[in-house]
């Protein structure tokens, strides 16, 4: 029978070069294509399954480049091996030692000569004559010396010899045939590529995964002109081991309509307003508020920080206040009610009136253009201040399109740029947001409390596939947020969800006065009373009573145990007790000598830390590197106190009075 014509050209293109390998199940991809996420020299395994007909042996490799325009000119592809399996599984690995955006691709090929080395040994040992099959293999090696960069090993122009000699035995042909020297020499090199698609890959700086952040506002501290308390609380943040500090805006705050204190619709003449208020006739996003300073001591408050070894995060907050500049250069860039006046933000039953909500759809794609580019110049231009951190405000009430557009933009020109989500929202769109582009998240740990929650909960944040892009930053408090058991709770209250936060995550923060348990909430909200957000602070930073040593003893814990550093370390573990929580971080590191040394923290939390209990700790001891021991030693972090434990259950005993939990470094 006659096969019909091609109907295309699409299909004339695909007969004349057919894909001879099918490349499935290629990682790592995100399910909206968005780029998977790595960080800087940490492995990021690649792989795929590789099918195709007949019985031949596959190959494959690796291609990677840079593609977020760095470079002047398109950069060369660079190659990392694939170790192909005989089921077709494909398995390998980047090591990437520069943040930025990377494009890689999978690539197959029927591995002519290892097939042949193969069939070849399966001849011999059949008996069958080899005669043939030395040619072909003489014939296969000299097409693939064609392909080699270098000029050939001279161990592969001899196997060609012996292949072909007639003078040589069988056995010394064989010899030369199988000789892995010869295999090594063509390793790698492809024939008849098929190629995958080509798939992104954003490379974060490590602040992205791991760090610890302190929240104070600026004007609490006296500003941020040098000489302010702001700048000796970053010398004493940095003491205590944090890496970020983060600043609420700073911008200038909105008159028309400002809140006063406790969120009341009436303000004083001295109210300070909410600095989410954004815009007056001082400026809007690129400004500083007169009162706190210029961008001039902003640029030398930065630079004072990255001394110390703190980097400063700015709030990104994309709304404005009646006052905002924009709001009467631009009134298409926001939402209109029916008569015409531009619709305040709403949460019902919150009511922001001192805030006009952006529209990021305006009826004009120019329009639209035009705010996007101004929303990014934004960044760019606290980018240029120095700034490479920003915590993002409710970014879940703007597109996800116009995230995925400003973070690849922001990031093409400065790749350390780090960008923290504060989205407490639909799971589903917190994780569409990380996917996206932002580097971190907020989380719902401030809502998971007694044990059942906390488990679950981690074993998703460490473990469930979204964890490939969704990394969370745990805060048992924000300016917003104050729930139980901090609602009303004891110094041993606030210690016991620090202790959680620190140690079960990466990334980690506290908000200011959170050391000084600062624990008065509106009776019928999770909010502070008297919120910082509408007022200024003056808080007694030496108070002999603040868990300032806590916080910096637990930062210094997470600094010297590397197996904290990654979510995906951590394990629960079963204590029998319902309000005592155990879990441990482990990994093996590559020791002074050369050879592995593993780290492991044991963390054992008492989840109603006024009450005294005694609970026994069952450790999965394989899942923790110590199979096979009889004792090992448990050291206490927090106290320096050591106990030998056994394989079996440990006895733990927690007094309100003494401590409220264990962080324990663990040996054999």
């Amino acid at each position: 029978m006659t096969p019909p014509a091609a109907s295309s050209s699409h299909q004339r293109d695909m007969l004349k070069q057919p894909p001879r390998i099918m490349i499935r199940e290629l990682y790592p991809v995100t399910p909206t294509m968005s780029p998977a996420k790595a960080i800087v020299e940490d492995e990021v395994a690649v792989g795929a399954m590789l099918v195709a007909d007949g019985h031949g042996l596959l190959a494959g490799r690796i291609r990677y480049r840079r593609a977020d325009g760095q470079t002047k000119v398109k950069p060369k592809w660079q190659i990392a091996p694939l170790a192909v399996a005989a089921s077709g599984q494909a398995t390998g690995a980047l090591l990437l030692k520069d943040a930025g955006l990377y494009e890689f691709q999978v690539q197959a090929w029927v591995d002519r000569f290892e097939s042949w080395r193969r069939d070849l040994q399966l001849f011999a040992q059949a008996g069958e004559s080899l005669q043939v099959e030395f040619e072909q293999g003489a014939q296969i090696l000299e097409s693939l010396m064609q392909s080699l960069a270098k000029v050939p090993a001279r161990r592969v122009l001899d196997a060609i010899e012996q292949l072909r000699s007639m003078s040589c035995s069988d056995r010394v042909r064989l010899a030369a045939a199988t000789d892995d020297a010869v295999a090594q020499a063509v390793a790698g090199v492809p024939t008849e590529i098929t190629s995958s698609s080509s798939f992104l890959l954003r490379v974060d700086p490590e602040l992205a995964v791991r760090g610890a952040w302190y929240e104070f506002f600026p004007r609490s501290e006296g500003g941020l002109t040098q000489g302010a308390n702001s700048w000796a609380r970053l010398e004493q943040v940095a003491e205590a081991g944090f890496d970020v500090v983060y600043l609420p805006p700073i911008h200038p705050v909105g008159v028309t309509h400002r809140k006063g204190r406790n969120n009341s619709l009436t303000a004083g003449p001295q109210d300070v307003g909410s600095p989410w208020a954004v815009g007056s006739v001082d400026g809007g996003h690129t400004a500083v508020n007169p009162e706190l300073g210029t961008v001039s001591d902003l640029r030398r408050f930065v630079a004072r920080a990255r001394e110390l070894g703190l980097e400063v995060a700015l709030d990104y907050a994309l709304q404005c206040s009646p006052d905002h500049p924009w709001v009467r250069e631009h009134p298409e860039w926001f939402l209109h009610r029916s008569d015409g006046s531009i619709r305040y933000a709403e949460n019902p039953p919150k009511k922001y009136q001192d805030i006009f909500p952006i529209n990021f759809w305006p009826e004009s794609d120019d329009d639209r253009i035009a705010l996007w580019q101004a929303c990014l110049q934004i960044l760019q231009f606290w980018a240029e201040c120095g700034v490479q951190v920003f915590r993002v405000d409710n970014p879940h009430t703007k597109p996800l399109a116009f995230w995925a557009w400003v973070i690849r933009e922001l990031q093409a020109t400065d790749p350390q740029v780090v960008l923290l989500s504060e989205a407490f929202t639909d799971p589903t769109m917190m994780h569409s947001l990380a996917e996206v582009g932002f580097s971190q998240s907020y989380t719902y740990f401030t809502w998971r409390q007694n044990k059942e929650e906390l488990t679950s909960y981690g074993e998703e944040l460490a473990h469930a596939p979204t964890a490939a892009w969704f990394r969370p930053n745990l805060w048992p408090s924000t300016p917003d947020i104050l729930t139980d058991p901090l609602r009303g709770g004891s110094p041993n209250a606030f210690a016991s969800r620090a202790i959680l936060a620190a140690m079960l995550a990466p990334s980690w923060g506290v908000y200011s006065g959170y050391e000084l348990c600062e624990n008065k909430a509106l009776s019928d909200k999770e909010e502070y009373e008297f919120s910082e957000k509408y007022e200024i602070k003056k808080r007694d930073h030496n108070n002999p009573a603040s868990l300032w040593p806590l916080l910096t003893k637990l930062n210094g814990v997470r600094r010297d145990h590397r197996s904290t550093w990654r979510m995906d370390s951590l394990r629960f573990h079963y204590v029998d007790h319902s309000n005592v929580i155990a879990f441990t971080h482990h990994c093996k590191l590559r020791g002074e000598t050369g050879g592995r040394v593993a780290d492991t923290v044991l963390v054992v939390v008492n989840l109603a830390p006024d009450e005294a209990c005694e609970a026994t700790v069952y450790l999965d001891l394989d899942a923790v590197g110590l199979g096979g021991c009889s004792s090992f030693q448990a050291q206490d972090e927090l106290t320096n106190e050591t106990w030998v434990w056994g394989a079996s259950g440990n006895y733990v005993r927690f007094d309100p009075e003494e401590r409220v939990a264990h962080i324990f470094s663990l040996a054999p």
